[in-house]
């Protein structure tokens, strides 16, 4: 589908290539960037892209922008976000001069104890916790998110700014290609949740590719948040409706863990990858395995290598599975775990993990030396404003539609993130009352000449830091454009062991887009890698970067989802 359409287009397109590699003379760009004087927007989405640049020219900023189109995301691709998920953002703030970061994720059910949660498992013939039901519900957080951004940072009223998702959740709009294919699955997935089919179906269907669907009870959850703010959806009716579905159907969240929720302003971390200063968010997200493998692979001639090489895959593959070994037991809440983050992401830290590195042979398990998910649906979205604001934000509700878990008549599910817990005692994920699962989300930031440069992220459960990664890479070893840098084909790396208690022992699987070279994958498997066939693994990229020379905005957008760049 988009992607055979994609790789058929790498295959046609003349080279456009500015000062970077190809790969056997193929073009890396399905289109060209985009480029604008005073704002831009780029979302998996174009009703979603147009909503932001339609607050932009009513006077907004980024920052109101951003909540629009997340709203509009929540509505049209409810496979990948929606208020019954978690928010985490990376905004450049021109006033305050400053990048802030929110971390936005909710916590698990006070009443939920370890020793309930096992024995509940036990009696349902379970050995982890589900992907779906009321289990692995968490508390949503993105509403408390977009309220915290808007109430320091915006500047159009906020129910000017939800105004364009409630016209589309009345009014109804046509469902995209790659949505629709999403959909058709959740709802195979999904069909025996509680509230599912009522809410996500018509008929028990799910819209198909230019399907008009409305949402009108969607439309009056935005309604109220509009006109309350964080009250109108945490205390009150919607609050209410929600725990009492999930208790109702064996779950754990109340009233008080929606009301008591809020997230918090954090600090975001960087590492210097050449003359690119790379930020992002400390855990419980993943964003530090960003900077561990930039870390590492600043110490090798990856432009040397050139793009596509067995030597660049080879040495990006065996620094990853290093790094998801960190990942797997340190990213964690830092409100139950000491996170050793200044270490993590020390230079002296990737000097260690790269000389564990062999250039010849794949490592099948790994001892970092230290004590002690494959699967997400996501949006990732950028806006820009004139006055120079850029603001990255992600947003999800884990595994499509998350928990399938639907309270009638609100119009959207419920996340499933508690998922990613842990239930072994002595790790540091394991399963608390009140705590913040591992997340897999992570929204990316990068300064160039100490200025803000770079606003992106890349979609898609642990694809997200190997593919941010890669991106910068892209463009700062081989001198991709914007567009370039996200449409060259991607490795990923699937199999490496996970912060829910899961060791490599195996080596994993390596997953190639198909523009690769044979002679390529023939040496990769030499070395002992095992090649998948698994598909659609290589996630969503969204991204705006200010041309500081030119003082004008460039945005790109993912060629394998629906989405678009545009700008005015």
């Amino acid at each position: 589908m988009k992607l055979l359409i994609f790789l058929t287009m790498i295959v046609l397109l003349s080279a456009r290539v500015s000062g970077g590699d190809r790969v056997s003379g193929l073009s890396l760009a399905t289109r060209s960037p985009v480029l604008s004087m005073n704002g831009m927007a780029a979302t998996s989405q174009p009703l979603a892209t147009e909503a932001a640049l339609e607050i932009l020219k009513k006077g907004g900023n980024a920052i109101d922008a951003a909540i629009a189109a997340n709203a509009c995301l929540g509505l049209m691709e409810p496979t990948g976000c929606g208020i019954g998920g978690d928010l985490f953002a990376i905004v450049w703030s021109e006033k305050e001069q400053k990048l802030l970061g929110y971390n936005g994720s909710g916590r698990s059910p006070m009443s939920l104890t370890l020793e309930v949660l096992k024995s509940e498992l036990k009696s349902q013939d379970l050995k982890e916790i589900p992907a779906h039901g009321t289990l692995p519900i968490s508390v949503p957080g993105c509403v408390d998110g977009w309220v915290s951004l808007h109430e320091r940072l915006g500047k159009l009223p906020f129910d000017q700014v939800l105004e364009p998702a409630i016209r589309h959740a009345r009014s109804g709009f046509p469902v995209s290609q790659v949505i629709a294919y999403d959909w058709k699955i959740s709802a195979q997935v999904l069909a025996g949740q509680p509230g599912f089919l009522e809410t996500f179906t018509r008929d028990g269907k799910a819209p198909a590719e230019g399907d008009v669907w409305k949402n009108p009870d969607l439309a009056r959850c935005y309604e109220k948040i509009a006109e309350s703010g964080r009250s109108g959806f945490y205390t009150g009716e919607i609050a209410e409706k929600i725990a009492s579905f999930v208790q109702e159907n064996g779950g754990y969240l109340t009233a008080e863990d929606l009301s008591s929720h809020q997230g918090e302003w954090v600090e975001p971390v960087s590492t210097r990858y050449r003359d690119v200063d790379v930020w992002q968010l400390p855990p419980n997200g993943q964003g530090l395995a960003v900077l561990q493998l930039l870390n590492i692979m600043e110490g090798y001639p990856v432009k040397d290598w050139g793009f596509g090489s067995a030597d660049l895959l080879h040495h990006f593959i065996e620094a990853k599975k290093l790094v998801f070994e960190d990942r797997a037991r340190d990213y964690v809440d830092p409100d139950f775990h000491n996170v050793p983050v200044r270490d993590l992401i020390s230079k002296k830290r990737s000097e260690i993990l790269r000389s564990k590195i062999s250039p010849d042979k794949a490592a099948m398990s790994i001892d970092t030396g230290r004590a002690q998910t494959q699967d997400g649906d996501t949006v990732y979205l950028s806006v820009s404003d004139s006055d120079g604001n850029m603001v990255s934000l992600i947003q999800s509700n884990y595994r499509g539609i998350g928990s399938g878990v639907c309270p009638p008549g609100l119009g959207f599910g419920l996340q499933d993130r508690g998922e990613l817990f842990c239930l072994e005692e002595n790790h540091a994920n394991v399963y608390a009352p009140g705590k913040r699962p591992f997340h897999t989300i992570i929204p990316g930031f990068a300064f160039r000449d100490g200025k803000p440069w770079l606003s992106f992220g890349v979609m898609g459960g642990a694809t997200q830091p190997q593919a941010q990664a890669w991106v910068l890479m892209n463009m700062i070893d081989f001198g991709m454009n914007l567009q370039e840098a996200g449409d060259a084909p991607r490795v990923v790396h699937v199999g490496s062991s996970q912060p829910t208690g899961y060791s490599m022992k195996d080596g994993g699987e390596v997953a190639l887009e198909t523009a690769f070279t044979s002679a390529v994958v023939k040496e990769l498997s030499a070395k002992g890698h095992k090649i998948s066939s698994r598909k659609g693994l290589f996630g969503g990229y969204q991204a705006i970067m200010r041309d500081l020379e030119k003082g004008i905005w460039v945005g790109a957008s993912e060629s394998r989802k629906d989405g678009n760049a545009a700008g005015y």
